[in-house]
């Protein structure tokens, strides 16, 4: 059974950074494309980044320059730093996972807030 756990959400004031981090258990994380999506308030989840087994990255335009993504294979975790971070980027982050079906985790509140 595969599993992602999403940690490292909480409030931070503007211009603040924070890092968040998903585990993932139950699948060859080496070989998965694992990304983070997150649901802002008045709006449809969204892709924010994702990576390739390769490292290959790919980001949404509203967070190019501000947010990286990067992987532990050995830790079997993909990591999302964010910086200069604004109130737009409220919401629950959510890591997901495709192996052989959609997988999702539970998700983690950022609040950016003064």
């Amino acid at each position: 059974q595969v599993r992602l756990v999403e940690s490292g959400g909480e409030l931070v004031q503007p211009g603040g950074s924070l890092r968040l981090s998903c585990v993932v258990s139950g699948a060859n994380f080496a070989i998965t494309t694992p990304a983070w999506y997150r649901q802002t308030p008045g709006r449809e989840r969204e892709l924010v980044a994702n990576i390739t087994s390769s490292g290959a990255t790919n980001y949404a335009d509203s967070v190019k320059g501000r947010f990286t993504i990067s992987r532990n294979n050995p830790r079997n975790t993909v990591y999302l730093q964010m910086n200069s971070l604004n109130p737009e980027d409220t919401g629950v982050y959510y890591c997901y996972l495709y192996w052989r079906r959609d997988f999702w985790g539970k998700g983690t509140l950022v609040t950016v807030s003064s």
